[in-house]
C-alpha cells in the first residue's frame, strides 16, 4: 500500500472471511484521512492478506463489495485504489448531506427523546473552558460525533444508510477543514444553536440551521478546496 497505513487487525476465524474482511477494510478506510496527503492510496492484496491472516480470495471478494459501494476503484494493470473525490464532487456530496442531515434534524426535533437531545450538550461540555481552535483534534472528534448523532436521532434508517456511504469523505473533509478560517469557533456556536432549536422542538428552525451549517462547509470547500483538484 502507498500513502497512510491502513489500521487492520487479524480476523476471527469463526465466521465468513469475506464478511469480516469487508467489515475490517471498510472501517479502516472510513477512518483514514484520505485528503490529508498528496497522491493516490493503493491497496496491496498480498499485504492485506498477510495482515488479516486470510488468503487473497476473501480480500478480493471484499474489494468487489467495496467497489460496488464506491469506496475503492479497480484500475486495470495498476491495482486497487481508495476513491478520492474531486472538488466538484465533494461540494455536491456536501450538498446532498445537508439535505439528508437537515431532514434528520427535523425528525429529531419531532420525535427524539429529551435525553438524547440533552446528550448532545455533553459532546461539547469540555469546550466551555477551552477554545476549540486550541484543541482542534479533540474538537474535530466531538464535531463528527455530533453530526452522526443528529442522523441517528432522526430515526430514519434509509437516511442513516445513505449518509453512511458518504461518511468516509465527509469525515475526512470535516477533519481537514475544521482548523481553517476560524471554522472551529464558528462551528461550536452553530452546534449550540442547533441544540437549542431541538430542545424547543422547533423542527423548522432545527432543519434550517443544520442545512445552513453544512452548506457553509460546501462554500468553504468551494473557496479553499484547491487541494482537492
Amino acid at each position: 500500500m502507498t500513502g497512510p497505513k491502513l489500521n487492520v487487525q487479524p480476523l476471527d476465524t469463526g465466521s465468513s472471511f469475506r464478511t469480516q474482511a469487508y467489515q475490517a477494510l471498510k472501517q479502516a478506510i472510513t477512518e483514514m484521512d484520505i485528503y490529508d496527503h498528496p497522491g493516490e492510496i493503493r491497496l496491496d492484496e498480498r499485504q492485506l492478506s498477510e495482515r488479516l491472516g486470510v488468503s487473497r480470495t476473501p480480500i478480493r471478494e471484499a474489494m468487489t463489495l467495496l467497489e460496488q459501494e464506491g469506496f475503492v476503484r479497480s484500475m486495470p494493470r495498476r491495482g486497487i485504489f481508495v476513491v478520492r473525490k474531486t472538488k466538484r464532487e465533494i461540494v455536491e456530496m456536501i450538498t446532498v448531506w445537508a439535505a439528508l442531515e437537515s431532514m434528520a434534524a427535523r425528525l429529531a426535533a419531532e420525535h427524539a427523546p429529551d435525553s438524547e437531545i440533552q446528550a448532545l450538550n455533553e459532546l461539547f461540555k469540555e469546550f466551555e473552558s477551552k477554545r476549540p481552535a486550541e484543541h482542534v483534534g479533540e474538537y474535530s472528534e466531538a464535531n463528527l460525533a455530533f453530526h452522526k448523532q443528529i442522523l441517528r436521532m432522526g430515526g430514519n434508517n434509509l437516511i442513516i444508510e445513505m449518509t453512511d456511504n458518504l461518511f468516509i469523505h465527509m469525515r475526512a473533509i470535516r477533519k481537514l477543514t475544521i482548523g481553517q478560517d476560524n471554522r472551529a469557533e464558528r462551528s461550536i456556536i452553530d452546534h449550540r444553536n442547533i441544540i437549542a432549536a431541538l430542545e424547543k422542538r422547533d423542527a423548522d428552525l432545527a432543519e434550517r440551521l443544520v442545512r445552513e451549517h453544512t452548506l457553509g462547509l460546501a462554500r468553504h470547500v468551494e473557496l479553499h478546496g484547491d487541494f482537492l483538484d
